[in-house]
């Protein structure tokens, strides 16, 4: 199955941190956040990846077009480009397609422009390329198998002030994005779609996922949420990268689910 991942906005909000990478590259220790993701849904066996990218996409494309370079040592021979690789490091066994949908869309027209790429597919997994939790991906596919409804929204304890869920037990029926105050269950992030969830799409480049086709599934009764009590945090400012990264260096990052 494979892992949508909107990794194409600007990061206006960070640009503190830095302003000449695009967001999902910020580091956590000597890695971006987008291979922090991408690492965790691997240890799940979740490995074929579809990057939504837009904004400074080349940095992306890059880092992933060098990464064996990256974790291993090498000789390069500057008169022929040759290289001889010094260092047998296992390389993460992922496949990982790279989509322009671009500069200034929206969440909704990102991943309506993955479309072609999901044809063979029954189901996806559907994150943003800024946050990192220690979610079981294996309980929450497995729980929205075992609903039958289109798709499924991890919800969460608030560390911030994101898309706030009315749930009536695990059936949502209301969904509210980036409310003013924010009490108990919110949008953590991560989704389980069915196909089916992609009829709900416009090419629209102002087509915002979070507002109109959410809010079409909620009235259509058609999202349930998985109740994630454990850790997932986004990051969306430079306290958040100061937090996370701190407990990467402190070896408490609760999202090393890998080691």
């Amino acid at each position: 199955m494979k892992v949508v991942i909107l990794a194409g906005g600007y990061g206006t909000r960070i640009r503190d941190v830095s302003n000449d990478i695009p967001k999902p590259m910020i580091p956590i220790g000597n890695y971006p956040i987008l291979w922090h993701i991408m690492k965790h849904f691997a240890h799940f066996s979740f490995k074929d990846f579809i990057l939504c990218l837009g904004y400074k996409n080349e940095v992306i494309k890059d880092y992933f077009l060098n990464y064996q370079k990256r974790q291993n040592d090498f000789t390069l021979d500057l008169k022929t480009q040759n290289i001889e690789d010094h260092t047998n490091r296992i390389i993460d066994d992922w496949k990982v397609t790279f989509v322009e949908t671009g500069l200034n869309s929206f969440t909704g027209a990102r991943i309506f422009r993955v479309k072609q790429y999901l044809e063979k597919d029954d189901y996806f997994m559907l994150t943003y390329g800024d946050g990192v939790s220690d979610i079981d991906v294996d309980k929450l596919f497995y729980f929205h198998k075992s609903h039958g409804k289109l798709m499924t929204v991890t919800g969460g304890h608030p560390p911030g002030r994101f898309g706030e869920l009315e749930l009536e037990d695990n059936l949502v029926v209301g969904f509210n994005e980036k409310p003013q105050v924010t009490e108990g269950w919110i949008s953590a992030g991560f989704f389980v779609c069915s196909r089916s969830v992609l009829d709900y799409l416009t090419p629209n480049e102002d087509l915002i996922f979070e507002k109109e086709p959410i809010n079409n599934i909620v009235k259509d009764g058609q999202l349930m949420v998985y109740k994630h009590e454990g850790f997932w945090h986004p990051m969306d400012t430079s306290r958040d990268y100061q937090l996370l990264n701190q407990l990467w260096g402190q070896n408490k990052a609760p999202w090393r689910t890998w080691e």
